[in-house]
């Protein structure tokens, strides 16, 4: 079952409950669909079946509760934990992604919090690594709720506006305008995003070529 089909079968409080649990366990550090799920609910929010302000609110409670559980998880754990989390999950953290994720928080400091938000790797990483790197808690966290609420909101106000417009579309022609609906709201958000996933994939290739560098002898 897809998540349109399985959320629109839930009652209002159980969509928002879901959606700030699979927003706040992504933010925990474990790969997750959060974005997916915030869009289907916006959607159905379009529709009359939600709250669109307690859809925006239970992602921001969610984004901001689990990457501050994320962050005490990561101050404690410290380097075990990025190795514990590459035996677990190779593909989100391979020595690649974490070169990468520390090179963005070493250049943006407390805005590679924000920004990680918009970029689904960076979203995984950002509280667990910005506590294992011992970034201030006040900065933290004043990044993390910022962006939250730009992320959260900004989502789920572009696909509840799309949707209310392809509403009277949506009625005439079924799922075919309700897929055309969606795209169009994942488009918006790609616009939003792209900078942000442009500046994490030029960190990850200085990374990269910092690994491959040779080390160098002064000539003789």
């Amino acid at each position: 079952m897809n998540a349109q089909g399985w959320l629109d079968g839930l009652p209002p409080l159980a969509v928002y409950l879901t959606v700030g649990l699979v927003v706040g366990v992504e933010s925990l550090g474990i790969p997750l669909p959060g974005e997916i799920v915030l869009i289907t609910a916006a959607l159905l929010a379009s529709q009359g079946h939600a709250d669109p302000w307690l859809v925006g609110a239970s992602a921001v409670l969610g984004a901001v509760a689990g990457d501050s559980v994320g962050y005490a998880i990561g101050h404690k754990g410290g380097r075990p934990l990025l190795d514990w989390c590459g035996r677990r999950f190779p593909g989100h953290f391979s020595e690649a992604n974490i070169a990468a994720a520390e090179r963005s928080f070493e250049r943006w400091g407390m805005w590679a919090v924000f920004f990680g938000r918009f970029v689904a790797l960076l979203r995984i990483f950002a509280g667990p690594m910005a506590g294992i790197l011992k970034m201030r808690y006040p900065k933290f966290i004043a990044a993390n709720a910022l962006g939250g609420v730009v992320w959260a909101s900004g989502m789920t106000a572009i696909i509840y506006y799309v949707g209310v417009v392809a509403e009277p579309w949506i009625k005439r022609f079924g799922y075919f305008a309700l897929a055309i609906a969606v795209l169009l709201g994942i488009a918006s958000v790609v616009v939003v995003k792209r900078r942000s996933a442009r500046a994490h994939e030029a960190a990850q290739a200085e990374a990269a070529d910092g690994r491959r560098e040779p080390a160098r002898t002064p000539a003789e």
